[in-house]
């Protein structure tokens, strides 16, 4: 009896480890599609529904206005960046081997730099107009014509000149996995170059290129900064005017819904386009595409092209920014930038650990669980990422802020002490949101460290009698440091950069780096503006330059 006791503990102490890790796999999932799950309970069970009213009224001018930006943005960053990358990986011309990589440079600049540095480029005060007029004598705007700044136009070249590189890099990528023997073939046949690119490239390459098309209209409709910077109304303000400006959080929730409809309709199309494109590679010993070279005024006109959205996405922001930050220099040690750095290095830093933390929970639960429902939740949790910071605001705030009256009531109930509002009125809602929002980026990358890690070598520590958690320790974190690492830093550049999610869950006078930038270019007030805009671009040069390391 004794040795049948002993047999059925044996048999069931790993049944209870895999309990443990699959229930806390399970919670982790409901903790970050819990905002998604509120904003949709919210917007079909409002306190007060405007829905009628907002048909009738700005519905219908906040839906085009998004459409036409996430198609024009997504057309046009399609275009730069495929055009890009074919130039870059299929030949060589003057600077290809400096470009390849600069071309990757303005995904540090946040597209509501861009902005605010294009005005200031471009507008009646700015040099471009300023030198027109001193060159030509004219003394007032009736004298001649230029485009209007501030319009929807300029918010579609800006978000473009941010966002192409998304599109250059999986372009990138996918003209170079290419045989060599298709182009050669195609070239036998009598194809010029631009029939190579047309019948054999950009057909090979269409899955990569549509990847990145999504991403960059997912960017689009998630961007607050530069819409409200350029007086759009788009989705993402809307939710800002109805919540902040008529006080409805019904109302709020219902356009956020709107924007989760477009979002998964995008993700969905995305998908069916590439559900029967299967390319294979027929060879075993695959040769790579042998770049040509492109000599005399074709060189330096391909030179020309890949230069031109480097100088508009990174050359021209950077330098307009620099050149204020280095006139203000009283604002380098102004106490206001001070506590918007810690703070940002805090609640960005915080997130960064917790995120991955719950990711390396989370992705190893479900490997050591193998069980349905926790290897259903799992591709879920990324739909933070697809959900704008707007949205997630939204989903957090208000159920949030019911939690905290309720408990604060409760305690001040039993006590006579009123504790305040411990989750919304500190930073903890912002970590928070940063937790679900970038979710899918921790977990994409220790899912695939995982994946790299050999099963034979948990198998051996588990034999030897480690614990899970052990193996987890022991094996599989000192293979996936540098992966680790790269999560870690990847989602501290997007916490610091992130605008929405931060003006709309941040306690009162409680700045970031991004919400510092935001409130002072808006105020016209470039020169305080500059130095948090310095810092969080050199935070994104970081991500930028791990990025081409990884991609080499």
């Amino acid at each position: 009896m004794t040795e049948q006791n002993t047999q059925l503990t044996t048999w069931r102490r790993p049944r209870l480890a895999v309990d443990f890790w699959s229930i806390g796999a399970l919670l982790i999932a409901a903790l970050v599609l819990m905002p998604i799950i509120a904003v949709i309970w919210l917007a079909f069970f409002p306190t007060e529904n405007i829905w009628p009213h907002l048909i009738a009224t700005t519905l219908p001018r906040y839906l085009g206005n998004s459409g036409i930006l996430m198609v024009s943005v997504g057309v046009l960053s399609a275009c730069v960046g495929t055009g890009a990358a074919w130039l870059v990986a299929m030949y060589r011309f003057p600077g290809v081997r400096w470009l390849q990589w600069a071309l990757l440079l303005p995904l540090a600049i946040p597209a509501y730099v861009g902005a605010y540095a294009l005005v200031d480029f471009l507008d009646y005060s700015g040099p471009v107009q300023a030198a027109l007029r001193a060159t030509f004598g004219w003394t007032s705007s009736r004298d001649y014509w230029f485009p209007e700044i501030r319009s929807r136009t300029s918010a579609v070249i800006v978000l473009s000149a941010s966002l192409f590189p998304y599109v250059y890099l999986l372009a990138r990528a996918a003209f170079r996995e290419q045989s060599g023997c298709s182009y050669e073939v195609a070239h036998a046949l009598g194809a010029g170059p631009f029939a190579r690119f047309w019948r054999v490239g950009l057909p090979l390459a269409r899955p990569a290129i549509a990847a990145g098309a999504a991403i960059v209209m997912m960017e689009t409709i998630n961007d607050f900064g530069v819409v409200e910077y350029f007086a759009v109304q788009t989705l993402t303000t809307g939710i800002f005017s109805v919540w902040l400006e008529m006080g409805n959080a019904g109302g709020a929730a219902q356009i956020a819904v709107v924007i989760l409809a477009l979002i998964l309709g995008l993700v969905a199309l995305e998908k069916t386009s590439r559900r029967n494109s299967r390319f294979y590679s027929l060879s075993r010993q695959q040769r790579p595409v042998e770049p040509a070279a492109l000599a005399g005024w074709q060189g330096w006109l391909a030179t020309a092209l890949c230069v031109f959205p480097f100088l508009v996405g990174f050359v021209l922001p950077a330098a307009v920014i620099l050149s204020y930050a280095v006139q203000s220099g009283a604002a380098w040690v102004d106490p206001g930038l001070i506590r918007a750095l810690m703070h940002t290095l805090v609640v960005g830093g915080a997130a960064a650990v917790l995120t991955v933390l719950l990711a390396l929970f989370m992705v190893y639960g479900v490997r050591l669980a193998g069980r349905g429902l926790p290897r259903t939740l799992l591709p879920l949790t990324t739909i933070g990422y697809a959900a704008p910071g707007a949205v997630l605001g939204v989903g957090i705030l208000i159920p949030m802020a019911a939690a905290d009256n309720a408990f604060a009531d409760l305690v001040q109930g039993w006590t006579g002490f009123d504790p305040g509002l411990l989750m919304t009125g500190s930073s903890f809602a912002i970590v928070f949101a940063y937790v679900v929002r970038f979710f899918a980026i921790a977990q994409g990358a220790t899912d695939a460290a995982m994946g790299r890690v050999t099963p034979s070598l948990p198998m051996a520590a588990r034999s030897l009698g480690r614990s899970a958690g052990g193996t987890l320790r022991a094996v599989y974190m000192p293979l996936m440091r540098g992966s680790v690492g790269t999560a870690l830093l990847l989602v501290f550049v997007d916490c610091v950069k992130e605008l929405p999610a931060t003006l709309l869950l941040r306690p009162f006078n409680y700045d970031t780096l991004a919400t510092r930038v935001h409130e002072k270019a808006s105020l016209e007030n470039l020169g305080d503006a500059s130095p948090a805009a310095i810092l969080v671009i050199g935070v994104g040069l970081l991500a930028v330059i791990l990025l081409a390391r990884t991609n080499r």
